[in-house]
């Protein structure tokens, strides 16, 4: 199951860190691998759920960034 996957008890009191960043982006890392390896065996229904989970990360991810512009803008310098 992926990490960005919270149940909606719990939404908003999970605490964000880096560690929690790094494991999403290791699980995004680890999603395409399996994406392109599905896309590859023409195994198409495994490959669009792997994209779905893909999509809820990188949203996620998003929603944090723009929450946070000033450690987005502290990481490009």
């Amino acid at each position: 199951m992926s990490v960005a996957y919270v149940p909606d008890w719990l939404r908003g009191k999970a605490e964000v860190n880096q560690e929690t960043i790094q494991r999403l982006l290791e699980e995004n890392d680890q999603l395409i691998r399996c994406i392109v390896e599905y896309q590859n065996k023409g195994r198409v229904n495994e490959c669009v759920q792997y994209q779905h989970v893909l999509h809820r990360n990188l949203i996620y991810l998003a929603t944090i960034a723009d929450a946070n512009p000033t450690s987005a803008s502290k990481a490009m310098e």
